[in-house]
């Protein structure tokens, strides 16, 4: 069934509500998109707090929608708060898990009753976060097929659900911290089915941290993903090709699976739509000069420093970074949020501004998807959240990479050993090991062969994305005809 049969009164209404996150929200909008080119009804569901956020940083009218584009809220359960940063993950895991249910209940009757008066059609399928799970149980509540979105890697989503085998196993938690520094993160995981020369250390930072918090993130995960076998489908946004033996393992577990990415590459195979393309879900405002400063760039040049939306770094770790940056010599665009620094406002050194005026920018955001497509760009210096990973595949950068927090490790390890597309940043980062990194990226031989292998991942995922015959474009179309609009039938 194409986009047209699907249109008009009989129009599919999807429900789709992301985790509140940044991050999720990026990917959920293109996932959105792509089934409102298909001809579906997009209900897309915020939360309160994020839904001011997003008001403050793109406009009073940015979420009004189109007629068949709407968006609706309920709230986190967590405090009323104003602040224009990441909430604390931990407290709204927590939240969103014991307290979201009842209002998402009442927003999907509210639906019913508007489709039962003819002022929206009737929903048909609901698509949501992996760690949104509690919609499953209102999904078989009402009767309705879900698909469980995943912003992560396939690998790194079997790496959280191996995190119950370790847990069951012993190897975890981590006793004290002792286990930091003798050797144990460094234990080779063949064992764990479905994951190569996998370390400890490589697995989900919440497998190997002594926080009381990490372990109640893990322990709440791996009970999502439990949760999330009960779903009709789980979708990825990858390519089987990049992904084909984790996928294997993870079908054997879970509902049918649907690799439909890099979603970015499927979004632009479609129509443009004005209207459309101005809903955005930054929710920092981005600064259009960063796009002007890039022009003025020579070719592949620039290095493009971004770690993400919930990166928090030290004082003493921006500083090597700034001097790792000034120290390479090459132009660089920096986006360093207001929240990125622990404790407060990151407060570079004026030597540090002086060094650096004349080759490089500050930002505290930008569209990077954009920034990543702009031929000065040579290299990415990434946190490997997943979004940053495909767009910079889709974009053809190799990386520089400095995981923080969550599944970063894990994408880490397949981007510099599995892919071939990126280079490691030790933890404890030095000044000389940017400046290292950056320069081999840039002018070496090692840099030279990740720039061929990354544009191979290009063109690869370029082809699984286009129409009539590329594995994610048929998957995406599956995904519709044999879940989505099952609803309807």
């Amino acid at each position: 069934m194409d986009s047209m049969e699907r249109g008009g009164s009989s129009k599919p209404h999807v429900v789709i509500t992301p985790f509140p996150a940044q991050s999720h929200l990026n990917t959920f909008l293109n996932l959105a998109k792509l089934l409102h080119s298909r001809g579906f009804h997009i209900t897309y569901v915020n939360t309160e707090y994020n839904h001011r956020r997003l008001l403050k940083s793109r406009g009073p009218q940015a979420l009004d929608g189109l007629p068949d584009f709407r968006f609706e809220t309920i709230p986190d359960g967590l405090p009323s708060s104003d602040a224009d940063a990441t909430q604390h993950l931990p407290s709204l895991c927590e939240s969103t898990s014991k307290k979201c249910l009842i209002p998402f209940t009442n927003l999907l009757k509210r639906l019913q009753d508007s489709a039962s008066n003819g002022h929206v059609p009737p929903v048909t399928s609901l698509v949501s976060d992996a760690v949104m799970a509690f919609t499953v149980k209102a999904a078989q509540e009402f009767g309705i097929p879900i698909a469980i979105y995943c912003p992560i890697s396939a690998i790194s989503f079997l790496g959280v659900w191996h995190g119950g085998t370790l847990l069951d196993k012993g190897v975890i938690p981590l006793k004290d911290e002792s286990y930091l520094t003798n050797g144990y993160l460094d234990t080779k995981m063949d064992w764990l089915f479905g994951m190569k020369n996998m370390r400890l250390r490589d697995l989900p930072s919440y497998c190997t941290s002594l926080d009381p918090n990490d372990y109640l993130m893990l322990t709440f995960t791996i009970n999502e993903l439990k949760t999330a076998t009960s779903a009709d489908a789980i979708i990825f946004n990858t390519f089987s090709e990049l992904e084909s033996e984790t996928l294997d393992t993870l079908s054997s577990i879970f509902p049918p699976l649907y690799t439909i990415g890099p979603v970015p590459l499927l979004l632009n195979e479609i129509p443009q739509n004005q209207a459309l393309d101005c809903i955005g879900s930054n929710m920092w405002k981005e600064e259009a000069h960063c796009i002007q400063w890039l022009e003025s760039q020579k070719p592949k040049s620039v290095v493009y420093v971004n770690f993400g939306s919930v990166t928090v770094m030290s004082a003493e770790q921006v500083h090597e970074f700034a001097w790792g940056l000034a120290n390479s010599k090459k132009p660089f665009l920096w986006i360093i949020r207001p929240d990125l620094v622990d404790g407060g406002s990151s407060i570079l050194s004026p030597e540090f501004i002086s060094e650096t005026k004349e080759r490089g920018l500050i930002a505290s955001w930008c569209e990077q998807q954009k920034v990543l497509n702009h031929p000065s760009i040579g290299v990415f210096l990434t946190h490997c959240g997943w979004n940053s990973m495909t767009e910079s595949v889709c974009a053809g950068v190799p990386m520089a990479c400095w995981p923080f927090i969550g599944d970063q490790q894990t994408n880490c390890r397949y981007a510099c050993d599995e892919w071939g597309i990126g280079v490691e940043v030790d933890k404890n980062v030095k000044r000389e090991m940017v400046e290292r990194v950056i320069n081999e990226l840039m002018e070496r031989e090692k840099g030279k062969e990740m720039r061929c292998k990354v544009l191979q991942w290009q063109k690869i995922a370029k082809e699984a994305t286009e129409p009539p015959h590329g594995s994610s474009y048929i998957n995406l179309e599956k995904l519709i005809n044999q879940v989505l609009i099952k609803g309807k039938n």
